[in-house]
């Protein structure tokens, strides 16, 4: 197997809203969509947003279940300054601030907020990993 991740796809439960968020809020480049699914193009790797019923029935899974999901996104920028920006911006549109930007053991500066389906994103400036420009 080659080492790639193609996709990530959230479950989310209201589409219009999880595309509003991750389109007018964090920015992200939308380039497909229908009234079933919306993808966004993040580089080499997609994030597609599908209806959680349908993703889970589509998996075989129950769609129910709550708290942490055992994984986080992560968005890694420039400056420390930036995680306060993005996240106080998060903050101001609609997602959940989990825990404020703080120093981290590791060396850099991180936050973690949720969106409003709750998938956790953490918010990273790490001075000994490159970010994407």
């Amino acid at each position: 197997m080659q080492p790639r991740l193609s996709f990530v796809t959230l479950g989310v439960a209201d589409l219009a809203q999880a595309i509003a968020f991750y389109r007018d809020v964090l920015g992200l480049p939308q380039r497909r969509s229908s009234t079933a699914i919306s993808f966004f193009e993040l580089g080499k790797t997609w994030l597609a947003l599908y209806p959680r019923e349908l993703l889970a029935e589509d998996a075989t899974v129950p769609a129910e279940g709550s708290g942490f999901r055992g994984f986080t996104l992560a968005h890694n920028v420039k400056t420390r300054e930036e995680v306060d920006g993005l996240l106080a911006h998060v903050a101001a549109h609609g997602g959940r601030i989990v825990k404020p930007a703080r120093d981290a053991d590791w060396g850099g500066y991180s936050g973690y907020f949720a969106d409003p389906d709750g998938f956790l994103w953490e918010v990273a400036w790490n001075p000994h990993f490159p970010h994407v420009d």
